[in-house]
């Protein structure tokens, strides 16, 4: 089983939200979630560029943190619908603000990251 060579720390708040919502994918399958997106397959039609192999890694994480609730049914075949907490719906108005700060900053930010030079050259 893999160990972690770092532990990692929830010291503060910031490093929890992280976690919970960072990454690739995470704040966009929380957004189809609120779209009222539920299955795995129809995230996997929203969401074309990921595998529905990671799809169920990220629902199955933000589950065990609480965020989304799996809901079951006794069916053959078995049907499985995701929805968000009240947990869930507190951290919307986040992404709410961080997809506002983006579209407001789009070509700022754009711009910006060709202008960047590494310098490889020690500092003496």
């Amino acid at each position: 089983m893999y160990e972690r060579k770092i532990p990692e720390t929830f010291d503060c708040g910031m490093s929890v939200a992280i976690k919970v919502i960072g990454g690739k994918w995470k704040a966009w399958i929380l957004d189809c979630l609120n779209r009222d997106i539920k299955r795995p397959s129809a995230l996997h039609r929203e969401i074309q560029e990921i595998s529905l192999r990671v799809i169920n890694m990220h629902l199955r994480e933000l589950e065990a943190y609480g965020i989304i609730y799996k809901e079951v049914y006794a069916e053959v075949p078995a049907r499985v619908e995701y929805s968000l907490t009240r947990v869930g719906q507190s951290i919307l108005p986040i992404m709410d603000a961080m997809d506002q700060w983006g579209s407001d900053n789009r070509a700022y930010v754009l711009g910006s990251r060709h202008q960047i030079v590494y310098d490889t050259r020690r500092q003496v």
